[in-house]
């Protein structure tokens, strides 16, 4: 029988808010290493040290800023839930009705348009899934991720992204700045400091290196992802799929999740406009390619 990646996150569901504080714990670590030790007293040296000292601290808050102002926008964000009572819009073209009860819905399978969870005891949306860590269904659920103890779905999906690029971005910062003091850790010259600083030092640079690697290949993921306009379920279920339905090109694909008003690319949330003209914003409505329009997952 095949392993099922996904129900590895029901038993991570006791971590909770622990992981919360790890996530802070890292940063905190980094802070003192970065700020505390090693480029804040550095600011006071003068010369070429001191412009490198303040390009490496505006740099370092500016993007601590954005990883948290992403991270706690996942954290706090809820991904999508279910309207109460939601049911299909009717093709009126087609002349098609959709049933509107439970009764007619035996199994998932039966419609290749329209769900019903059993869970829930609801009509399930497009791209919608049931996750057993939340106990509901989630609009266009990508994964429920320990890190932000909360679900990613169609409301804060992009949300999510930007907290991996600038966890990338600041953890890739962090490990640079450092090296040249990790270095120096086994040279044969004295180092400056207490014990305390070296080791927090040491511990800063391990720590951010390690992220930065594994965030580099989640991040290298989800672009893909986010490239075909699925999700990390939706390629996990419909690998033998050659063609998607919502795969509607790059451009458009990116649009999905980040919009199409530039200045709002790189920062959490959404132009008015854009929420206005984007109904695959709200999660659920999503356009589709005509001649696939019977697929569905």
């Amino acid at each position: 029988m095949a392993w099922n990646v996904f129900k590895f996150c029901t038993a991570l569901r006791g971590l909770g808010s622990i992981m919360i504080l790890l996530v802070l714990g890292v940063v905190g670590v980094s802070y003192y290493a970065v700020v505390i030790t090693n480029y804040g007293p550095a600011l006071a040296a003068g010369g070429l040290d001191s412009l490198i000292a303040f390009v490496v601290l505006v740099l370092f808050h500016f993007l601590l800023v954005m990883l948290l102002w992403s991270y706690f926008s996942v954290v706090f964000t809820d991904p999508g839930a279910v309207p109460p009572n939601w049911r299909p819009a009717v093709d009126e073209e087609s002349g098609d009705n959709d049933p509107l009860t439970a009764s007619e819905f035996p199994s998932d399978q039966e419609n290749g348009r329209v769900r019903f969870c059993r869970k829930c005891n609801q009509l399930k949306p497009p791209r919608c899934h049931h996750c057993s860590v939340c106990g509901r269904c989630v609009l266009k659920m990508d994964h429920h991720c320990v890190w932000v103890v909360n679900c990613v779905g169609a409301l804060n999906y992009k949300n999510f992204l930007l907290f991996l690029f600038y966890t990338f971005l600041e953890t890739s910062l962090v490990t640079l700045s450092l090296l040249p003091h990790f270095i120096a850790f086994f040279s044969d010259g004295d180092i400056p400091g207490t014990p305390g600083t070296l080791a927090t030092t040491f511990l800063a640079f391990v720590l951010n290196l390690a992220f930065a690697l594994s965030v580099m290949g989640f991040l290298i993921m989800h672009i893909s992802l986010v490239a075909a306009n699925t999700t990390t379920i939706e390629a996990y279920e419909k690998k033998s799929t050659p063609k998607w339905r919502y795969d509607l090109g790059r451009k458009r694909n990116f649009e999905q999740v980040f919009g199409m008003d530039r200045k709002y690319w790189f920062v959490p949330g959404y132009s008015e406009e854009d929420l206005r003209r984007m109904p695959a914003l709200h999660g659920l409505e999503y356009p589709s390619k005509p001649d696939l329009g019977a697929q569905e997952f």
